[in-house]
């Protein structure tokens, strides 16, 4: 059984996270735990303090905007209980909302952010905030659009580095039902940079997925890639963070913001 952490926005409530949740309980049962930050929007807390060297006050959140938020979290609750899912909600009070999802990502084996509802209250910062949250989080992350269709093929970034490596054995460990998806591991820039690697990705990747393809893309040919992404739009993106490779640069700078705002796949992020 796995147990999946769901993190909401402020007073926004993410309706493809929960959908997203929905169906991995189907196939094999899930604990959901939702945490709820009434005080601050999420997207806001990465300017209040450093995950790692302390924190700082976050205003409350009074009147309407904290109904909303107990609203949301009768919504949450009867949600699960309608599908069948266990269920916990957790919720974080005024300075300790930051640490408070760090430790919670610390013991569970993934975290859902609904993208949409995130990016609503990041303005033009959302790029730097989403990567604050990524590096924040201690298990790995599912980005979910509130409109999807659920992942019928997968796509796995891999730049030859340790992260890209991890995070497509994590996606595995995690989402076993999706091995069977067609599957296709994508690779960047001269494919000498990968000879000594090839082999043992390969190898890898063809023990876990049935049916499975390759393709390298040169990292020049970011309008490529973004126009051969948008055709997936029943896939899952599977890719490492916080490499400084190539692949990694691409993704971060301006291929992941693509797809979670236009092209409308999850993206799976894990780094180490």
């Amino acid at each position: 059984m796995r147990k999946i952490l769901v993190a909401f926005d402020g007073n926004q409530y993410s309706e493809g996270a929960m959908q997203f949740a929905k169906r991995l309980n189907q196939n094999e049962k899930v604990t959901v735990n939702g945490l709820f930050l009434p005080q601050v929007a999420l997207s806001g807390l990465w300017s209040y303090a450093d995950a790692m060297t302390g924190m700082a006050f976050v205003p409350y959140m009074e009147g309407e905007s904290a109904d909303v938020v107990e609203n949301n979290i009768k919504r949450f609750e009867k949600f699960c209980s309608d599908n069948g899912m266990r269920h916990s909600v957790s919720r974080a009070f005024y300075n300790l909302a930051l640490p408070e999802l760090r430790r919670e990502t610390r013991f569970s084996d993934l975290l859902i952010l609904g993208s949409e509802t995130f990016y609503q209250n990041v303005g033009p910062q959302h790029s730097e905030y989403l990567k604050d949250a990524l590096h924040t989080a201690e298990c790995p992350v599912v980005v979910v659009p509130e409109s999807y269709k659920f992942p019928e093929s997968n796509i796995l970034a891999y730049d030859g580095s340790e992260s890209s490596v991890f995070a497509i054995k994590q996606f595995v460990y995690l989402f076993p039902e999706l091995s069977d998806n067609p599957t296709t591991l994508v690779t960047t820039g001269p494919a000498s940079d990968y000879s000594e690697k090839k082999q043992d990705i390969r190898e890898l990747v063809s023990a876990h997925f049935s049916s499975l393809s390759f393709l390298n893309l040169d990292v020049d040919a970011k309008k490529y890639f973004a126009t051969w992404m948008a055709e997936k739009k029943s896939s899952i993106l599977v890719c490492g963070a916080f490499s400084r490779s190539m692949i990694s640069q691409l993704l971060r700078q301006s291929f992941v913001e693509d797809v979670l705002r236009d092209h409308k796949i999850p993206v799976f992020i894990s780094h180490r």
